[in-house]
């Protein structure tokens, strides 16, 4: 039956939680390494976060899926995955407040519910909690279709996205300072969470052994093709370098030399470069897991008890952050980076593993 667990996704997300707490927390002071911070002009490592949560979310979504077909019928089934993704995007909206801040009513009665309507959703309520939900919604139609039609919705949502990139949405989404692909970001977040969903398939259906090549050829062949894409600025933006290095970009993980522009590899535009690009390296970060933990029988317990709880981890780590970045100014020298980051790390690690030793797991 499908929908038994399965370790090695639980410490993907684990990493993927700790990846989280690591960025989010470090990012803002000025010693550490840029790799660590986002940019918004290149791909770093704290930009492979955010599509691993996607990547998980559509191996987990098709498992659920498929497991309360199967159990209570494809009406029940689709009825409680409708009402877990408006109820992430609710919790999101939450969690990130809207945009707009009125001193008096009679400011905010000023803008009308169409003012209110276009100005409100621009750039703090589109971050990750309610982009998994609205990603989800997108794909919930196609999630547990055949593969070939999982793979067409997948180039066609990136296709839709450039094309409207092209004709308005770049230059607007630049202009409302908008992030992680803004209002239409789930056209291209909805690659890395089919290409979870194909995870799901080969380890469900072939084993881990033999889920491994499929995982590794097509991780290398969606970053590489995430990368040509982003290669295709140096047509728009030559610089003389003589022979093939006029058509290459620098690789991910590098500052890049030529003007950003809707090639480049960007979390804040939703990039179809960056998204291939994050599918390729999730499935190739996932394979490892399946290797080191369903083939080896290798866990770690931190990683399964914050992939085990992610909703719980992630509204948990703001605040914790809350509390203790007052006291690590930006400026801090790496010692005390280290220092204030292990003490909200622990304090984090500490609320998790007290949840999980009582079973108290939050999960809509």
């Amino acid at each position: 039956m499908p929908g038994a667990r399965i370790d090695s996704m639980d410490q993907f997300r684990g990493y993927t939680m700790a990846g989280m707490f690591l960025v989010n927390f470090v990012g803002s002071f000025a010693v550490v390494h840029p790799l660590l911070k986002h940019h918004n002009t290149y791909n770093s490592y704290a930009d492979t976060i955010m599509p691993h949560f996607f990547f998980a979310v559509g191996f987990s979504l098709r498992l659920a899926l498929l497991r309360n077909i199967e159990t209570k019928g494809a009406a029940a089934a689709y009825k409680k995955a409708l009402i877990r993704c408006l109820s992430l995007i609710l919790v999101g909206l939450v969690v990130y407040n809207l945009d707009g801040r009125y001193t008096s009513f009679r400011d905010l009665a000023a803008l009308g519910w169409s003012g209110f309507f276009a100005t409100a959703f621009w750039h703090s309520p589109f971050q990750a909690l309610v982009h998994i939900g609205v990603t989800s919604l997108w794909v919930l139609p196609v999630i547990v279709r055949s593969a070939r039609t999982r793979v067409a919705f997948m180039i066609g949502s990136g296709a839709l996205h450039l094309a409207l990139s092209y004709a308005f949405w770049y230059e607007l989404l630049k202009a409302k300072r908008s992030i992680d692909g803004g209002l239409l970001g789930f056209l291209t977040w909805a690659i890395p969470t089919l290409a979870g969903s194909l995870a799901y398939d080969w380890v469900s259906q072939g084993g881990p052994r033999k889920a491994l090549q499929p995982l590794i050829r097509w991780g290398v062949v969606l970053a590489v093709f995430g990368y040509g894409l982003s290669c295709l600025n140096a047509v728009f933006n030559t610089v003389k370098f003589g022979g093939i290095a006029d058509w290459l970009v620098e690789p991910p993980f590098v500052a890049p030399s030529r003007p950003v522009d809707i090639w480049t590899m960007s979390q804040q535009a939703g990039a179809n470069s960056y998204l291939w690009f994050s599918a390729g390296f999730s499935l190739l970060v996932y394979a490892a897991f399946v290797w080191w933990t369903d083939i080896k029988g290798k866990q770690l317990s931190l990683f399964r008890v914050f992939g085990l709880n992610p909703l719980a981890g992630y509204i948990l780590h703001g605040l914790i952050a809350d509390a203790v970045k007052p006291f690590g100014p930006k400026d801090s020298p790496m010692y005390w980076v280290l220092f204030v980051f292990c003490v909200y790390f622990g304090i984090l690690w500490l609320f998790l593993i007290g949840l999980d030793r009582q079973r108290i797991y939050v999960r809509l």
